[in-house]
């Protein structure tokens, strides 16, 4: 009896253990991600301010800065899953790319403080692009190094992980949250060394932590770059156009490692051979010339998981390409929205004003208000309706989000229409400097919106692009999931040089300095509208994904090896 009760004892306690093992890690990775998320914020914010304030740039110039600067530092993000996939692996990239950002918030401290003033603005945009290398290492690695602290294997830490993204999620919005509150108000009234002097100061206690973690991790070393399989099987598709794929559907390669070409380890999930792309199947035939050879060319004949592996990441593009107009128009958080807050009444009391970039601390809250709900409280009861374990399917989940996005912009320009009606009445059209007597709280409803979308669309993207990728692509994953952010912020770019281009034309620029005299509430009207025809895109997409079975580990042949 007492032997049985030891050994009940000891089955509890290793399995306590086990579902608080991911956990113990993974608290250490939350701590560098959350420090570099309050740094980000803390500069994107009231990026635009700066611009226009103190570096004297047109407002639609300095609005496109903010929108490439985000651009290029999320499709830098491409080049760090390369490294890290190819040559570091995801701990060493962390290291090494938090450690360029960290440099990158020095830089940026030292051009507003002792840089010259006919230098500060160069300074200050090497700054800027050394740490869009830093965050081009650190986002797709980060996140997926968390997650893989989770044992699969293990239920209790599946049942975990199934809920880690919107905790992840959760927790660097409010250290986002908490910048921008804290470190945007010193910016406008202590100073600007002040302020990049914190984000610098947390961004080194972030590292620093995740060091003493580095006992706990699960490490793996560089595992090949998934760019390398997917050029690969092109290529030895292309090479094979010729061949007649149905005449020699039985003879094809199949890996007897299951993935082993990736360079995982064994017991990994191989894939079952699909119909969809039918012309990549022609990379694993094996013709005459691949019989008559003893070593296999990797650039002529493609495993069956490699190829499988290539159809997954094709079938996620139409989805990636679907969200892009959600990033744009979540870049005029960074831009627009900040500006119009900047000629509305901010005052609190008789002593406090609000910095205009601090209205984005609602979006953070509102995520933080969304999640827990959705997890806690929507979740559970819509399961008892659908059968499905997260209650909606991803897609849905991003379709919902997407929604929000087009009714946001509808919100909007309801209410810079409002504004500009008001600065008419009271003759302050051509008064660009002049506070329009309305309270900024009318923007309100516009921030939680755009929070709302983000808790539903972000957390859905980041969860699809780490679950339907294979395990040596997941780095590919997330670089795929942050780009859409990055080809977003371009697109936002490119939309406002064509308004600007297609309204000087025709005499009335819509997006000029002063924005009593500019259109911006028919801007975002155009934004509307191009965002509500992507969700047709998105709802005709998730059909065809949907009823075709095209999404999904299960659908797509998941096994066990």
């Amino acid at each position: 009896m007492i032997e049985n009760g030891q050994e009940l004892y000891t089955k509890l306690s290793t399995l306590q253990k086990s579902s608080r093992g991911g956990w113990n890690a993974a608290i250490f990775i939350i701590f560098v991600e959350a420090a570099e998320r309050f740094a980000y914020y803390g500069l994107s914010g009231n990026l635009i301010i700066y611009l226009t304030n103190y570096l004297h740039q047109p407002t639609a110039i300095a609005a496109k800065n903010v929108n490439i600067w985000i651009g290029v530092s999320s499709l830098f993000a491409l080049l760090g899953a390369i490294v890290a996939d190819s040559f570091l692996g995801r701990f060493k990239t962390i290291i090494l790319s938090t450690s360029i950002y960290l440099m990158g918030m020095v830089l940026l401290c030292l051009s507003v403080s002792s840089v010259p003033i006919h230098y500060r603005e160069a300074v200050f945009f090497v700054a800027l692009y050394i740490l869009s290398v830093g965050e081009g290492g650190h986002k797709p690695c980060v996140q997926t190094f968390a997650a893989d602290q989770f044992d699969e294997d293990t239920p209790n830490q599946k049942r975990t992980k199934s809920s880690f993204f919107n905790w992840w999620f959760l927790v660097i919005v409010m250290a986002g949250t908490s910048s921008t509150l804290v470190v945007i108000y010193i910016q406008d009234n202590v100073g600007w060394v002040i302020g990049f002097g914190m984000l610098t100061v947390v961004q080194a206690v972030g590292l620093f932590l995740f060091l003493l973690g580095i006992k706990r991790y699960r490490k793996e070393g560089p595992l090949g770059s998934a760019f390398t399989t997917v050029a690969q099987v092109f290529m030895a598709a292309a090479r094979k156009w010729r061949v007649d794929e149905t005449l020699h559907s039985d003879i094809f390669y199949e890996d007897e490692r299951s993935g082993s070409h990736m360079g995982v380890q064994p017991k990994q999930k191989t894939l079952a051979r699909t119909n969809q792309f039918r012309f990549l199947d022609k990379a694993m035939i094996i013709d005459n010339l691949d019989a008559s050879k003893n070593i296999r060319n990797p650039w002529r004949l493609c495993s069956l998981n490699q190829v499988e592996e290539v159809k997954l990441v094709f079938r996620l593009i139409p989805i990636w390409f679907c969200c892009l107009m959600f990033f744009a128009v979540q870049s005029q958080l960074h831009t627009y929205f900040t500006k119009q807050g900047s000629m509305m009444i901010r005052s609190i009391g008789s002593h406090f004003c609000l910095p205009p970039a601090s209205l984005q601390a609602l979006v953070g809250i509102m995520i933080i208000i969304t999640v827990p709900i959705y997890d806690r409280i929507i979740v559970p009861k819509v399961r008892e309706f659908t059968g499905h374990p997260a209650g909606i399917m991803v897609l849905q989940r991003i379709g919902v989000g997407l929604f929000l996005s087009v009714v946001n912009m509808v919100v909007a320009a309801l209410v810079e229409a409002k504004r500009v009606s008001i600065a008419r009445e009271h003759d302050l059209m051509d008064d660009p400097e002049a506070i329009v007597p309305m309270r900024v709280w009318w923007l309100l409803p516009q921030y939680i919106l755009t929070g709302m979308s983000d808790a539903f669309t972000v957390v859905g993207l980041q969860e699809l692009f780490y679950d339907q990728m294979p395990d040596a692509m997941r780095s590919l994953g997330a670089a795929a999931y942050i780009s859409i952010l990055g080809v977003g912020s371009f697109v936002s770019s490119f939309i406002i040089s064509l308004v600007e281009t297609i309204s000087r034309n025709s005499g009335e620029p819509w997006l000029g300095n002063n924005i009593n005299r500019a259109h911006l509430d028919d801007f975002y009207w155009v934004l509307a509208g191009l965002s509500a025809l992507f969700l047709v895109f998105m709802c005709g997409l998730q059909h065809v994904l949907c009823t075709r079975k095209l999404l999904g580990k299960k659908q797509v042949g998941w096994t066990e090896t």
